[in-house]
């Protein structure tokens, strides 16, 4: 009988990647805790997609039928132009790469869900808690907890999202690591006055965006308007009104649903607001501590690959942590296998961004020619990139 003591894993983050995470960690045997800084499960959210190799890693997990259940659905993308006039509409999946019929769309608090469910009954929980201070050293790593309770355990792993706490105190600040991409955006919840349903709209001007998003039925929908910006509005991050007066100001003048829209957002009572940015390391771990999900290496939204780079990156990392005791070993592979998976993804933010935000009157002018011929739009480069990865096997999988 095998009576060694189970390794302790300490999970900073209970959004997407950490339950994932804890799940495989459990499944090969390990002692998990998860800690969060939240006093609860996040809900809400706007639907996150879940593409190529990702939906293996579900299925695999065994919540595929669930999250089918939950798959929102939409139907079309529409684009208009300045004054609100159609240019054309098009299947999202003509846009993102994505494979109609197997690739999810899940609202983000449900997906949280989802996992958590996968997870509540097996794995120690920690909310409304975080990681104060982490010493590693040869034995372990110790840690002590915002709340002051002070543990040791063998590893820990940050899945705490782009502006990670963990990669913070174990790597040093994020301005090394953090690639912004000339753009800021805001993020909103209105009144859905166009009665959209099962569909998302989209208007540019160079330089400028606004999405109106009804994933679903309702009267409500996802407002979202970004913009270029050359450097990020750093005075503008721990200031709510100066971030609808940046975002106001930027928009000023537009017609469309864009003064509806400003109006919405200056009475918001759940705004988001950040740069589009991604994070690219030259290493996910150091010593006992790695990093996975967002903390490692975001893609940003405009790559439209965060929570599938997450999921998978969780898959590979419990898979590797499971093959061998030494886990300086687990992690160099870890790396190794998912690494070139990850450019690949973070590179279609590029082609993310052209299609979404062109910069100039030229380059919007070439997408919206390219919108009214749908043949070219068909993004193969983002359906490779999605399902480039051969999903390694492991023993409990």
């Amino acid at each position: 009988m095998n009576t060694a003591p189970k390794r302790t894993i300490l999970v900073s983050g209970a959004s997407i990647a950490g339950p994932a995470l804890a799940y495989w960690l459990h499944r090969y045997g390990f002692a998990v805790t998860v800690v969060e800084k939240a006093a609860a499960l996040r809900g809400g959210g706007y639907p996150i997609d879940i593409r190529g190799t990702a939906v293996e890693v579900v299925r695999r997990m065994g919540v595929l039928p669930r999250l089918r259940d939950a798959h929102v659905g939409v139907r079309r993308i529409s684009f208009v132009d300045a004054e609100g006039r159609p240019i054309a509409d098009l299947r999202p999946e003509a846009l993102s790469g994505g494979e109609e019929g197997h690739d999810l769309e899940i609202p983000r608090g449900e997906l949280a869900e989802i996992l958590y469910g996968a997870i509540h009954d097996d794995v120690e929980l920690l909310f409304n808690d975080s990681i104060a201070t982490l010493h590693d050293h040869d034995g372990g790593v110790d840690v002590t907890f915002r709340g002051g309770a002070r543990r040791t355990f063998d590893l820990v792993i940050g899945a705490d999202g782009i502006h990670s706490h963990t990669r913070g105190l174990a790597f040093g600040p994020e301005e090394p690591y953090h690639r912004y991409l000339d753009h800021s955006f805001a993020g909103f919840t209105m009144p859905n006055h166009l009665g959209l349903a099962h569909e998302g709209l989209t208007w540019n001007v160079p330089g400028r965006t606004a999405v109106l998003y009804a994933p679903r039925d309702g009267n409500r929908v996802y407002a979202f308007l970004s913009f270029l910006r050359p450097d990020p509005p750093l005075d503008a991050f721990r200031d709510p009104a100066a971030q609808r007066d940046l975002v106001a100001r930027t928009f000023a003048g537009y017609a469309w649903e864009i003064p509806r829209m400003v109006a919405a957002l200056r009475d918001s009572d759940d705004l988001f607001f950040d740069v589009v940015s991604q994070i690219h390391m030259p290493r996910w771990s150091t010593g006992r501590v790695a990093l996975v999900g967002d903390a490692a290496h975001a893609p940003s939204f405009f790559s439209g690959q965060g929570s599938s780079l997450a999921l998978v990156g969780a898959y590979v990392l419990a898979g590797e942590l499971a093959a061998g005791p030494d886990h300086a070993d687990a992690y160099e592979r870890y790396e190794r296998t998912l690494r070139s998976f990850v450019e690949m993804n973070q590179a279609l933010a590029t082609e993310g961004s052209a299609g979404l935000s062109p910069r100039t009157p030229e380059d919007l002018a070439r997408r919206n020619e390219a919108l009214r011929d749908p043949s070219p739009v068909l993004n193969s480069t983002g359906r490779h990139a999605h399902s480039a990865l051969a999903l390694p096997g492991y023993d409990a999988a």
